[in-house]
């Protein structure tokens, strides 16, 4: 029997591949015959960079970059050296959690540490990159970034206008004359799992504004200036589109990806399922295992184990899958794809208790003995 395990990291307690290999040693203290591939998963925000240097023979560098509101942040990145390509996270530079809720100041946040990630990978001899750019701080549509890999974003006297969205109202003009070198030849994968264009009345500044401290005349000036800037972008890049879906996402980083770079933006589970070739693995399984650690009906709506779940139907695999806590309306789940999931957690306990990353691997490698019991009983 071949089993496959792509289990989500069970966020706050344990990873990708400690999840799997629980499972797999409940599996195998059961069925010695099994044969259980663990693979790591991750949907391209929190967790990825660790998910795929671990299971990928990634190395990680951690380097001190400019944090969303000018301060030194440290950034951890993974390098997969077989295809020398860098592993980004975001958030570990730009990140809304990088910030005391009381301190959000969309107007002068910047990812202008973001490209110093970029740059320090490229220096490394990456070319291929896989960013996720889920939970920003900012709303400057990428230009922090820009600035960082050698574009003017330029004033009216010529010079360097300031970080932040703040600065856009001043944009004059983009010069791409001190664009380090190496940029044209990297190919960036954009882990990218919202579909909003870049201004507008779901754009970036309208829709995750508020949550980034905008009040609502912040939201009416940065989509305007927003506007302008792709504007001036447009005079430049003729094929940069605001309207593109996915432009919007992390304050319009979206945009400045799929304008100035070689960029693909696609959900963070595609990319993940690729660039782990979990495809090859579930072709030929007689089980496919997958979960995280809380099933519900936003599970259904496109998460990790949704698209191991989508991957595996396409070649008529069953799909069973864990989980630390389980709601009622995680049956989503069983129409998209699971066919049957089971909560670890086997009586009375805290939350602390719960997320213990000791418990939570005992507790997962117990439920997968009672599962492969009852495979063993019924099909073997």
């Amino acid at each position: 029997m071949k089993i496959v395990a792509a289990i989500d990291s069970f966020k706050g307690s344990i990873s990708s591949l400690e999840a799997g290999y629980a499972v797999s040693s409940g599996f195998r203290s059961v069925n010695n015959n099994a044969e259980v591939v663990v693979c790591p998963l991750a949907d391209g925000g929190e967790g990825t960079v660790e998910a795929l240097a671990e299971g990928m023979n990634g190395r990680l560098y951690t380097i001190t970059v400019t944090g969303p509101l000018g301060t030194p942040v440290s950034c951890t990145y993974a390098v997969i050296e077989e295809t020398m390509t860098a592993v980004i996270e975001m958030s570990g530079a730009a990140g809304i959690t990088l910030i005391p809720k009381d301190d959000l100041d969309p107007l002068h946040a910047t990812t202008y540490g973001v490209g110093e990630v970029i740059i320090d990978a490229i220096d490394k001899g990456c070319r291929r990159f896989i960013i996720g750019i889920g939970g920003s701080a900012t709303n400057d549509g990428g230009a922090g970034m820009l600035q960082a890999l050698g574009y003017g974003l330029l004033d009216e006297k010529g010079d360097q206008i300031p970080r932040g969205a703040i600065g856009l109202k001043d944009l004059k003009t983009i010069d791409e004359d001190g664009v380090i070198p190496h940029l044209k030849e990297c190919q960036f994968m954009i882990a990218c799992d919202v579909t909003n264009p870049l201004c507008g009345s779901n754009g970036c500044s309208a829709i995750y504004g508020p949550q980034k401290g905008a009040t609502p005349s912040m939201i009416e000036d940065m989509d305007r200036w927003l506007n302008r800037y792709a504007s001036i972008c447009h005079d430049i890049k003729e094929d940069a589109d605001m309207q593109y879906p996915g432009t919007g996402a992390a304050g319009g980083m979206g945009y400045a990806f799929k304008a100035f770079t070689n960029a693909t933006l696609k959900p963070g589970i595609d990319i993940v399922i690729e660039e782990t070739r979990l495809e090859d693995y579930i072709q030929d399984a007689d089980l496919v295992v997958t979960g995280e650690g809380m099933l519900d009906h936003q599970t259904a709506m496109g998460k990790a184990p949704i698209g191991v779940a989508r991957l595996a139907k396409k070649y008529n695999k069953k799909v069973i899958a864990f989980a630390g806590a389980v709601k009622m309306d995680a049956e989503e789940c069983n129409k998209n794809g699971i066919d049957a999931f089971f909560p670890i957690v086997r009586g009375i306990t805290t939350l602390e208790e719960a997320m213990n990353p000791q418990n939570a691997k005992d507790n997962l490698t117990a439920t997968a003995k009672q599962v492969m019991r009852l495979i063993m009983a019924y099909y073997c």
